[in-house]
């Protein structure tokens, strides 16, 4: 009987030592892999992945294609080269900043901003070679089926990338959720369009290379993450800004059907971060002829990487309305309810324009770009953003890219609830030691959510917010639901009960007033204004 029961107990101890980690060694579609532990031994982390063939030579400018195949480990302990940005241009029309969107004759905010010093750590070197994966996995077992993140970084679609070191996936992993970021190709690499790439295209488009990045991103997950332990039906899309819009548009388009659950969104959505329609193919096609000049594709593939930016001029990046991957303008979309059947947590922070400048405007700027963008509902506007002294211009102008990002945010999920989809909004107030003036600015929210401290600066305060910001966002990563045990409750939006109002993440975090109604409904007004021209 004592046999038996050592061998039982051995047998158990066998097993829990079998289940204690997740193998070294992970075998994708591709190849096996080998990566290394993170900061905590209980997290795996996978650096530089190939989740495509590189976009190089004759593959400039065409759809992703299947990574080699290779025998043998592959070592995945390092991060792949950020993707490049040649000379397109960030932002969109006006003020769209680092979205990429925009209104028609608003301030000019378009450039984009690279992400701070502190958050891009030590990124390998820009190339076009750049379409890596990387995974973090708390996983003991590839049989775990833990839910999964996948995450699309910002920076107006011409910086940034998933080695960022403020979307490092530890933290969040340390709560469960299997973490994923990548790289899409970027600015005159990621957005050309033109007739002559429509035509050789199978799908009679061109344009929007870095969102088809981001598709198959998503299908290398829905095809390898269970290896890592993550559940491949549990799969959640987030992203911040340009990463915001990328995922709004995901949500939108018929080719994400079935690969995610769930959508996150940071400061940001398919408009952009002000209000406009979107940019067709057509026009996409025009501006890259007119920026391609007289040389020809098979011209422009030969380039060098170097010589790109100086041969082709003035394309923008951002994504396209090119009738594949986004079928129609997406205010259409989800104004008919065809986007994807998803739950959604959104949201904005309290001091978004300071990120842009918006601030520096005179009285008289402001009421001109008031009636050029508004036209009739002018006077209305300036009613409620007042510029009668260059001072209070200022103040407006801030308090209008706050509130335009914020009606965004609750105007999806608006959209998503009358679809019969759960939506819960958020809004970012705490200011981040050193912002000083810049407060709770465009961007702020992401070290937080993520988990990364920026440095030795963070006080107890700062930390307490992220535990609490990161426990939300596993939570509903998890469950499509962000509340928990110990947390303040968090309302599903409602247009009828809690409209204007967002889970306050501040230095109280509390459910409480977001934006004024009546500037969302003044935006509401200028939106229809915008989609009837």
């Amino acid at each position: 009987m004592n046999r038996i029961f050592s061998l039982l107990a051995f047998g158990c101890i066998a097993a829990s030592v079998a289940l204690a980690a997740l193998p070294d060694t992970v075998k994708t579609d591709s190849g096996s892999v080998q990566g290394t532990t993170a900061k905590d031994p209980n997290v795996h982390v996978f650096r530089g992945i190939p989740f495509a063939a590189p976009p190089v030579g004759d593959l400039r400018w065409k759809d992703p294609q299947p990574p080699a195949k290779w025998d043998g480990v592959r070592m995945a302990t390092e991060f792949g080269p950020v993707c490049t940005a040649g000379a397109g241009g960030g932002g969109g029309r006006g003020r769209g900043g680092r979205g990429g969107g925009g209104a028609k004759g608003a301030p000019d905010q378009a450039k984009a901003a690279p992400p701070p010093a502190a958050a891009r750590g030590n990124n390998p070197p820009p190339s076009e070679d750049c379409l890596y994966i990387n995974v973090w996995t708390p996983a003991k077992s590839a049989g775990e089926r833990l839910p999964v993140m996948l995450w699309t970084y910002g920076g107006g679609f011409t910086g940034g990338s998933g080695s960022d070191s403020w979307y490092d996936g530890e933290e969040l992993a340390k709560k469960g959720v299997v973490v994923v970021t990548y790289n899409y190709r970027l600015g005159t690499f990621g957005f050309f369009a033109h007739p002559d790439l429509t035509a050789e295209s199978a799908h009679h488009t061109s344009g929007n290379y870095g969102m088809l990045d981001f598709l198959a991103a998503l299908k290398w997950v829905h095809n390898n993450i269970a290896a890592f332990g993550g559940d491949p039906r549990k799969v959640t899309l987030d992203g911040e800004s340009a990463g915001a819009i990328a995922v709004s548009a995901m949500v939108g388009s018929p080719e994400g059907k079935g690969l995610f659950i769930r959508a996150m969104a940071q400061s940001g959505a398919w408009m952009g971060l002000s209000i406009a329609k979107q940019r067709t193919l057509a026009e996409a096609e025009a501006a890259g002829k007119k920026a391609a000049g007289t040389h020809t594709i098979a011209e422009l593939r030969a380039l060098p990487t170097a010589e790109v930016g100086q041969n082709l001029r003035g394309v923008q990046a951002g994504v396209i309305v090119d009738g594949y991957l986004v079928p129609e303008d997406e205010s259409i979309i989800y104004a008919k309810g065809k986007q994807n059947d998803v739950d959604i947590l959104v949201g904005s922070n309290h001091d978004e324009g300071t990120f842009f400048g918006g601030g520096n405007v005179t009285a008289e700027q402001a009421k001109m770009r008031a009636e050029q963008t508004y036209g009739s509902l002018a006077p209305d506007f300036l009613k409620l953003w007042p510029a009668s002294t260059d001072a209070e211009a200022s103040a407006s102008g801030l308090a209008r890219s706050r509130d335009e990002v914020g009606w965004h945010m609750r105007t999806w999920a608006e959209l998503q609830t009358k679809k019969g989809r759960k939506a819960y909004v958020y809004y970012f107030t705490h200011v981040p030691p050193g912002n000083g003036a810049r407060g709770a600015t465009h961007t702020a929210e992401i070290s937080y959510a993520n988990g990364n401290t920026r440095g030795a600066a963070w006080t107890d305060e700062d930390k307490k917010l992220s535990d609490i910001m990161t426990s939300y966002w596993a939570n509903f990563i998890a469950t499509g639901d962000p509340n928990g045990k110990g947390l303040p409750k968090w309302e599903v939006y409602n247009m009828k009960t809690n409209d204007g109002k967002a889970m306050v993440l501040g230095d109280t975090v509390e459910f409480g007033p977001q934006i004024d109604v009546p500037r969302l409904l003044f935006f509401d007004r200028a939106y229809a204004a915008e989609q009837a021209k």
